[in-house]
């Protein structure tokens, strides 16, 4: 079980060559207070103060490793003060670091100084158990790259891990859960945060940090034009520029129908906000659905259409697909128009071997497809599928089906992403596993987790540099 538990406050690591630097080891250089950044065991953070306006980095590297293998951090502001962030740290490792000074565009370098980092802490300890039968067969970007996946309990864990089921980079929120998370293209991760009495993929804030752990964006429902209760997806179009789903409710009279006159349906929309909760767009599934039309919309008005994915296509349109009624829609990113709809009683004619029951994560990938992972709930076997759509004749053709193991049926939640031509990466929430499939549907490495996460995200090594590396 995870321990909950967090320690305040931060701990300051056993520096072994402490600073009054000589003239040729960094004249620059004052004092030097060496600890933990926010109490992360896996960011080290180094305060420098210099005795003229300099900027500062780092240069560091595990004494295993060697100096040949060292990195560098960013590079700190003009000034007296300078924090910098050490990330890529494994625990209980030797590190050797020098310091760098900029002063008109010329470097001074410090002498060489060491630490030791702690182990982690013993709840965040077998976290992830790795099984990979065959190494040799798993695809060198996927051995390079990295999984962010997410606890959604209080308190809240971001993780991020390798391949080989380790632990690299965390981070951690008290009072919330991490609901939803996603990597975004400015190396920072935005998150849905939501209080363990909110449904599984449900919350109130969104919280965005850089990879050093540093908060970016932070916004609470009620400030700005951030109303509603937001859900299941929160991604960027750009850097000012948050795209999150809603639950958006209408009153209505549902009297003729046996409801109450003023009776409250729970819809979907999409919300685009700025980094300081200024609505810039919307758009609701109630301008598209008449819920009169539905049947059985007594039973189902607490969670109408249910939408749990929304991604961009490559025209710059909304992809949202919803768990409900079995259906992926593309809706106008500008206008709102819906312009079609794939699925049970859509408008786009699909082949029959591409008819799927609840799509979860769907997105074009790399070679044009729309891929998503399938529940599977009506054959109580979950899969992959990848389509090919012909939006100007409004065909549908199967790609390729991924058909996964009956023992990790997975009927709710999931996603899938491709790592290369055969080879995609697939998680299967409810059974805690993440596994690497080929197309032929034969397991190639799984990743056991003690949480069930809502979705598990690939990022490549080439999106991590130079925070972390393998």
């Amino acid at each position: 079980m995870i321990k909950k538990l967090i320690i305040k406050g931060s701990f300051i690591l056993v520096l072994l060559a402490l600073v009054s630097c000589s003239k040729n080891q960094g004249n620059q250089i004052k004092n030097i207070i060496i600890g933990t950044h926010s109490n992360n065991e896996l960011k080290i953070q180094i305060d420098v103060t210099t005795n003229d306006n300099v900027q500062v980095f780092a240069e560091y590297w595990s004494d295993k490793d060697g100096i040949k293998n060292k990195i560098s951090s960013p590079v700190s502001k003009t000034g007296l003060s300078h924090s910098l962030v050490l990330c890529n740290i494994i625990p209980e490792t030797n590190y050797s670091f020098q310091l760098v000074t900029i002063q008109n565009k010329e470097k001074d370098t410090s002498k060489v100084y060491t630490f030791k980092s702690r182990a982690l802490p013993e709840w965040l300890q077998k976290q992830f158990k790795a099984n990979c039968p065959k190494p040799e067969l798993l695809p060198e970007n996927f051995k390079k790259g990295f999984m962010l996946l997410a606890k959604r309990e209080t308190p809240g864990v971001a993780y991020i891990v390798d391949y080989k089921g380790n632990l690299r980079w965390y981070h951690t929120v008290e009072g919330t859960g991490f609901k939803v998370t996603h990597f975004t293209k400015e190396q920072s991760i935005i998150a849905i945060l939501g209080k363990n009495d909110e449904p599984t993929s449900y919350g109130s804030e969104i919280l965005e940090i850089n990879l050093q752990g540093d908060t970016l964006t932070y916004i609470k429902k009620g400030q700005g034009d951030f109303k509603q209760v937001i859900h299941h997806e929160i991604i960027k179009k750009s850097a000012n520029e948050i795209v999150t789903i809603t639950v958006d409710q209408k009153i209505m009279d549902l009297t003729s129908i046996g409801g109450k006159k003023n009776d409250t349906i729970n819809g979907d929309g999409i919300l685009i906000l700025d980094r300081k909760g200024k609505q810039l767009w919307k758009w609701s599934v109630f301008d598209d659905l008449d819920p009169m039309k539905d049947k059985n919309l007594l039973k189902t008005k607490k969670d109408w259409t249910h939408a749990n994915s929304l991604n961009y296509d490559k025209d710059g349109n909304f992809l949202i697909s919803f768990y409900n009624n079995g259906q992926i829609w593309k809706v106008d990113a500008k206008t709102g128009k819906v312009l079609w709809k794939l699925g049970k009683g859509g408008n786009m004619k699909m082949s029959d071997d591409s008819n799927f029951s609840q799509a979860h994560a769907a997105h074009i990938n790399s070679e044009g497809s729309l891929l998503f992972f399938d529940n599977g709930v009506e054959k109580k076997q979950s899969s992959v599928f990848a389509l090919k759509l012909d939006e100007k004749e409004k065909t549908v053709k199967l790609d390729f089906h991924i058909k996964l193991p009956k023992d990790i049926y997975n009927d709710r939640m999931g996603s899938a992403y491709m790592i290369d031509k055969d080879a995609f990466l697939v998680c299967c929430s409810k059974r805690h596993i993440t596994v690497l499939t080929n197309k032929k549907g034969i397991l190639l490495w799984a990743l056991e987790s003690e949480i069930p996460p809502y979705r598990v995200e690939f990022i490549p090594e080439e999106k991590m540099k130079p925070f972390l590396l393998n």
